[in-house]
C-alpha cells in the first residue's frame, strides 16, 4: 500500500491537536492537595486560623523578672519624678500669647475637620502641636577680628631694613609705655607703716593732752558763752498795734517786689525764645555728635580689644620680631620658637571665645 497523503495543517482538526491543557492540569493538582490539606485557607474564616491564648506561663514570666536589668539607686534619683512639676521655661511664657491667638482660629477649623479625621482615621502629621516648646539655640555674632591676623613685614625672616625699623620702633614704643605707666601710676597702699610703738601708758597721756587742748580752743570758749547765755530767761517785749501795721506794710510790700520780679524775668524769657531754642538745637546736634563719636570708637575699639567677659582684662602678645643680630636672612638658620599655642590661645581670647585668664604664674 502506498503511503498516506500528508493534510494540511491550517484546518481546524490541527488547531484542536494543538492546543495546550496546562492551566486545567494546574487547576486539578491545585484541588487535589487542598483537599488533602484540609481545604482552601483563602476561604476559610479568621475563627478557624486564628484563636487567642488566654494561658498564663508563669515560669517564662518569672524567668523575665529575674534578668531583668536592676536599676542602681544612682540612676533611680535621676529618672523623672512624676509628682515634682517641672519648671516653666521662658519659651513657654513667650508661647502662650501665640497660643491664644492660634487657638480662635483653629476653633473654626477643627469642627470640619474632626468629621473626616474620626471616619478616615487618619490624623495631620504637620500639625502645630508641640511646636512651641523647642528651645531656640542663640547664634554667636561674629568676630570682627580674624582669626589668623598677619604681622607686619617688619615681623619676617628677612624683611627689609625700613619695615624692620619700623617694627623695632612699635615693640619699644609698647614696652616704654609699659615702663611709664608702672612708673607714673599709683602707688599701692603699703602693708605696713613705719615708726614706733607706743605703749598702753602713754596711749592715756596722749588722749589726756588732746582733750585739754580741745577745751582750751577760742570755738569751744565761744560755744560755751552761746550755751550759758541760751540758759538765761529771755523776757518777751510788748508788741504795738504801730509794729504791726509797719510789719503788714513791710509784707505786702515784699510780696509786690517779688510779684514784679516774676513778671519781669517771665518777661525776659519770653524775648529770648529764640536764644533758648538755639541752644537746645546746639545741645542735641553736640548729643547725636557725641553719641555718633561713641559708636564709632566702640566699632573701633572691637576690632582691636574683645568684649569683657571675666574679671581680667586682655592683654595683647608682645610683637615677635628679630633682632638685628639675629636677623640671618634664611629660614634655615632661625631659632626654635614655640609661639604657636600661646598665638592661637591668644586668639581665642582676642575674639571674645574664652574668657582672659590671669597668666600670672605662683611659683
Amino acid at each position: 500500500m502506498g503511503k498516506k497523503a500528508k493534510t494540511s495543517r491550517k484546518g481546524k482538526k490541527a488547531w484542536r491537536a494543538n492546543i495546550s491543557t496546562e492551566d486545567i492540569q494546574d487547576f486539578f493538582e491545585q484541588s487535589t492537595k487542598d483537599a488533602l490539606s484540609g481545604g482552601n485557607l483563602s476561604q476559610a474564616p479568621d475563627e478557624a486560623l486564628f484563636f487567642v491564648d488566654n494561658s498564663k506561663d508563669l515560669s517564662v514570666k518569672r524567668k523575665i523578672e529575674k534578668h531583668r536589668e536592676k536599676v542602681l539607686h544612682i540612676d533611680s534619683m535621676l529618672q523623672k519624678n512624676p509628682f515634682v512639676k517641672a519648671v516653666p521655661s521662658s519659651t513657654l511664657k513667650k508661647s502662650k500669647k501665640k497660643r491664644k491667638q492660634i487657638a480662635n482660629a483653629k476653633d473654626v477649623t477643627e469642627c470640619g475637620t474632626e468629621g473626616s479625621v474620626s471616619t478616615s482615621g487618619m490624623a495631620d502629621l504637620w500639625g502645630d502641636k508641640g511646636g512651641d516648646n523647642r528651645v531656640v539655640k542663640k547664634m554667636m555674632k561674629p568676630s570682627p577680628i580674624p582669626a589668623v591676623e598677619v604681622e607686619p613685614p617688619g615681623c619676617s625672616y628677612n624683611p627689609t631694613d625700613e619695615s624692620h625699623q619700623e617694627a623695632l620702633a612699635h615693640a619699644v614704643a609698647d614696652e616704654m609705655q609699659k615702663v611709664y605707666r608702672n612708673e607714673l601710676g599709683p602707688e599701692p597702699v603699703p602693708l605696713t607703716v613705719p615708726g614706733e610703738t607706743i605703749d598702753e601708758e602713754e596711749m592715756y597721756f596722749i588722749e589726756a593732752d588732746e582733750g585739754s587742748d580741745d577745751d582750751m580752743n577760742p570755738e569751744n570758749l565761744d560755744e560755751n558763752e552761746h550755751g550759758a547765755s541760751e540758759k538765761r530767761p529771755f523776757k518777751t517785749k510788748r508788741v504795738t498795734t504801730v509794729e504791726l501795721n509797719k510789719r503788714a506794710r513791710r509784707k505786702e510790700q515784699l510780696k509786690r517786689e517779688a510779684e514784679a520780679k516774676k513778671v519781669q524775668k517771665l518777661s525776659k524769657e519770653i524775648d529770648g525764645l529764640p536764644d533758648i531754642l538755639q541752644e537746645i538745637a546746639e545741645e542735641d546736634e553736640e548729643k547725636l555728635k557725641r553719641h555718633l563719636r561713641r559708636v564709632v570708637a566702640k566699632k573701633e575699639k572691637s576690632k582691636s580689644c574683645p568684649p569683657r567677659l571675666g574679671k581680667h582684662k586682655f592683654e595683647p602678645a608682645p610683637v615677635q620680631v628679630l633682632l638685628t643680630e639675629e636677623r640671618t636672612g634664611s629660614i634655615r638658620k632661625l631659632k626654635g620658637c614655640c609661639t604657636l599655642v600661646k598665638d592661637r590661645f591668644k586668639s581665642l581670647e582676642k575674639r571674645g571665645l574664652i574668657p582672659v585668664k590671669n597668666n600670672k604664674r605662683k611659683y
